[in-house]
């Protein structure tokens, strides 16, 4: 069970949507970022477990590798998964390889390789029509019924909730996000299969993020975008609290 007299202290699995501000990445207790706005809506704390790039396959490998994570989810009184906006992005490369540039050595090699692969990405985005992606839907799933199944398994009475994918308009990708919609569709099947309530984030910030209004990558939000998703985050994600106890009502 959750520590006694907890009020709205969440374990936030996510990308670096998460965490990175409209002018770069932030430090996880900076209170403008979504889980921290969701969680002081909540009269409570976030936690966060999240890296650049994580998708659902990341998720799994926290859950089951980072003994950080082990001792929080006895404390804690809800869950948000927040993670699969970057699994339908186009990856030219294969992950592992992509993932393995930064192992090469020398430094002036792994340098020049990474600028290559930066300028061909968006090139390569479009011409493939943005496949092959990050983590192929079937495997996005995959992942997430694992990571649920071991969640309640642990802690039955723990809520937890899941987002589907936001929107981008960034150059790095060519603006191509071919498979957003198609990963979003699974993950909204997969979610009233398992009982997992959903926050849209394409419906919450996608004005914000395709009108410009969010980090100049086109990818990562401003804090208007982090203030509307955390209050819709925590209107989500209230109501479960209040019926699993944890808000101290």
């Amino acid at each position: 069970m959750a520590s006694e007299g907890a009020s709205g202290r969440l374990l936030v699995f996510g990308d670096s949507l998460s965490f990175h501000g409209p002018s770069g990445p932030c430090a996880a207790d900076e209170a403008r970022l979504w889980p921290n706005v969701a969680a002081a809506a909540l009269g409570g704390t976030a936690d966060l477990v999240a890296g650049f790039g994580w998708t659902a396959r990341d998720l799994w490998w926290a859950l089951t590798g980072d003994p950080r994570v082990w001792s929080e989810l006895r404390r804690v009184d809800a869950v948000v998964i927040a993670v699969g906006s970057m699994d339908p992005l186009p990856s030219p490369l294969p992950t592992y390889l992509r993932t393995g540039l930064r192992y090469l050595r020398p430094p002036w090699l792994r340098r020049a390789v990474r600028r290559a692969y930066l300028a061909a990405q968006p090139r390569l985005a479009v011409a493939l029509r943005g496949r092959p992606v990050a983590l192929p839907r079937k495997l996005t799933i995959h992942y997430l019924d694992r990571s649920v199944y071991a969640l309640r398994v642990l802690r039955p009475e723990l809520p937890i909730v899941a987002v589907l994918p936001s929107v981008h308009r960034a150059p790095s990708y060519g603006g191509v996000y071919a498979e957003r919609d198609a990963t979003a569709a699974a993950i909204a099947a997969w979610g009233d299969r398992v009982g997992v309530p959903l926050l849209d984030l394409a419906a919450v910030v996608g004005e914000h993020v395709l009108g410009g209004r969010g980090n100049p990558d086109g990818m990562h939000w401003g804090w208007e975008g982090h203030a509307d998703v955390g209050k819709a985050m925590a209107a989500l994600v209230g109501p479960l609290l209040a019926a699993s106890g944890a808000d101290g009502r």
